[in-house]
């Protein structure tokens, strides 16, 4: 038997030209350090089921296999970290971004992102700034902060009967637009309501000056805006100084964790949240699947947007498909028609990178749990 040499570097081109398969390599950012890692740590399990489940059924572009990967990156819910991260991404040539979770890191991290021409879908941010700044490459998947607290606004009047209200905000990008929303909402429907506003911070821990405050005004209702590591011990505090107010907030709050960070002050009933998206009754079995999958592989909870993440990524990648292309400038223009039917709904955007009729979910708590109100369209 005869042997024919083939030289080593010959030899690799070939075997790697036989085995090539193209790597799109996509960016995830949230916060999993900080108060709000909980939070971030289930955007990112939702964005690995993602890739996970797009490798496994072998998804194609332009007729070829591809292989998705994803760059993790941690925020920390902090405005300086996220430009940092989302520079980082940048420079590793990602083909595209989901996050960020907060409003005060994902808009200063779109600019970085729209100048180097990578789209961006964030899960979580509601701000409405974050899609008014004319950045064609910055697209969100829940409903933002105008119809968020807007509807909470109105909600607290017409349902929940409230006309005495306290306003408290973290002073966060996040926090005060929703708060602000918020009031802008309650006044227009009960323009007699009477108002009382106090400010904290996101790191805030004693909360006894501006509760006390706030007690000597007797308010009915007492809306908070930020999130669960702030706002579940706010709602501890108030209960210890005897204010009997019912409690209210936005997303941030809306957490299967705020039972635990308020304690006995969650009791049934006395806690209105709203979460930003949120599925119809034809769309439940998917979202249970979707929870069910999510238990079993992490055996955790679902805390909020990681069904939001999950399809963030795979409404990137069917845009992709759509395009015939991986490349952002390629896939932006079909990622800005794209209509794709995700775990959360369908998902199609406006002209802004809003998504179009975003739903929002109204909860309260019950023995401790989340418990659905209604979904508001």
């Amino acid at each position: 038997m005869q042997f024919k040499f083939i030289p080593l570097a010959l030899a690799l081109a070939f075997a790697g030209s036989a085995g090539a398969q193209e790597v799109i390599k996509i960016g995830h950012v949230g916060p999993v350090s900080g108060p709000s890692a909980h939070l971030g740590k289930d955007n990112e399990n939702g964005a690995k089921m993602a890739v996970e489940d797009l490798n496994a059924k072998g998804f194609k572009i332009d007729g070829k296999p591809v292989k998705f990967v994803l760059q993790l990156e941690d925020d920390g819910s902090d405005p300086k970290q996220g430009t940092a991260v989302a520079q980082k991404l940048v420079d590793a040539k990602v083909n595209g971004v989901i996050g960020h979770l907060n409003s005060g890191t994902s808009i200063p991290a779109s600019k970085i992102y729209y100048d180097a021409g990578i789209p961006q879908i964030s899960p979580a941010t509601t701000q409405t700034k974050y899609t008014q700044q004319g950045f064609k490459s910055a697209f969100r998947v829940v409903a933002n902060d105008a119809k968020l607290g807007g509807s909470l606004g109105n909600y607290a009047i017409t349902k929940l009967g409230a006309k005495k209200i306290a306003v408290i905000d973290d002073r966060t990008a996040y926090g005060q637009g929703v708060a602000d929303e918020f009031m802008k909402a309650a006044k227009k429907a009960l323009p007699s309501a009477e108002f009382t506003k106090e400010f904290t911070n996101d790191k805030a821990t004693d909360f006894n000056a501006i509760l006390t405050k706030i007690k000597a005004k007797n308010p009915d209702l007492v809306f908070f805006g930020g999130m669960d590591s702030v706002g579940g011990p706010l709602l501890r505090q108030m209960k210890a100084l005897g204010i009997n107010a019912k409690y209210m907030g936005g997303d941030g709050i809306c957490t299967e964790s705020l039972p635990k960070l308020a304690g006995a002050a969650a009791a049934n009933g006395v806690v209105t949240c709203a979460e930003a998206g949120g599925v119809t009754a034809e769309q439940q079995k998917g979202m249970d699947d979707f929870v069910a999958r999510y238990k079993k592989k992490y055996n955790a909870d679902v805390q909020i947007y990681s069904p939001y993440v999950y399809d963030a990524v795979m409404t990137m990648a069917t845009a992709m498909q759509e395009a015939k292309s991986s490349q952002p400038a390629k896939y932006l223009p079909f990622l800005q028609k794209i209509k794709y039917q995700g775990v959360t709904g369908l998902i199609a955007f406006d002209d802004k990178g809003d998504i179009k009729d975003g739903a929002l979910t109204l909860f309260t708590y019950t023995d401790g749990k989340k418990t659905k109100i209604e979904v508001i369209k």
